[in-house]
């Protein structure tokens, strides 16, 4: 296993198959374990590099996770692209990891070329964030399916690790933290925004969001599916993976 020191603390890392640098960022309460079985679909075309976000996977634990979290994550992202001595990368971030991406590109756009956010809410949090956050942790702490997932992407600890993320943007969203590190407007480098309609987890207005910021961004492209929950990268897998595909070889 692979791992690159970050605030005095290992962070892990896996690398499969060959061609331009994709790294792949997995949402909250996941880890890279959620892209395991997608690999297939990426690996033949590009150099894709999985990150465990320090708390989660394989990565080492922490006593509290920051409120800033997915600006946090981005300079773990950033300290792994130098770790590599990388000169461009492409990012794809799914859920939580879309915002991961999004910050990485506007602190170091010199480091990517191309960024996909995928399954997010965009540039605000849903007015009722926390209380559905809320209840959505305590039934997925019951629910069979969820706790394997957990368990799946956690190990053991898995119970201690959501908590420290409900935690964590309980607090972004009673402080109204920037979800950005930078206004979104600053963003040079190729985007596109993907998603399914249908995904109960993101905002119901997901579509006209995803206009909103393209209006903003200077190279914006848009892909919402019909169909799939959440996230699209899974729930789109083969379709989803030739629109990549198509886009970073644009």
């Amino acid at each position: 296993m692979s791992y690159f020191e970050y605030q005095s603390k290992r962070v892990f890392y896996k690398e499969a198959g060959n061609g331009k640098p994709l790294i792949m960022l997995h949402g909250d309460t996941a880890s890279s374990t959620m892209f395991e079985m997608l690999l297939p679909l990426y690996q033949e075309h590009f150099r894709v590099i999985l990150i465990d976000f320090l708390g989660n996977g394989k990565s080492d634990r922490v006593s509290k996770l920051p409120a800033d979290l997915w600006c946090s994550q981005a300079q773990q992202v950033i300290a792994l692209i130098e770790h590599l001595q990388l000169k461009k990368v492409n990012l794809l971030g799914t859920s939580g990891g879309a915002w991961v991406a999004v910050n990485t590109a506007l602190e170091r756009p010199d480091l990517i070329e191309k960024v996909i956010a995928d399954s997010f809410d965009g540039r605000t949090l849903h007015k009722n964030f926390a209380e559905n956050l809320l209840k959505e942790r305590e039934y997925a702490k019951h629910d069979t399916y969820a706790k394997q997932f957990y368990e799946w992407c956690q190990g053991e600890d898995w119970e201690t690790v959501v908590d420290l993320n409900t935690q964590a943007l309980l607090e972004c969203a009673k402080k109204k933290l920037p979800l950005f590190s930078k206004p979104l407007e600053n963003l040079t480098v190729p985007i596109l925004f993907i998603g399914s309609l249908q995904d109960d987890m993101c905002r119901k207005d997901m579509l006209e969001e995803y206009m909103e910021m393209k209006k903003l961004v200077k190279h914006g492209n848009i892909h919402t599916f019909d169909t799939g929950g959440h996230p699209a990268i899974a729930t789109n897998a083969e379709k989803f993976a030739d629109i990549v595909f198509a886009f970073l070889n644009d």
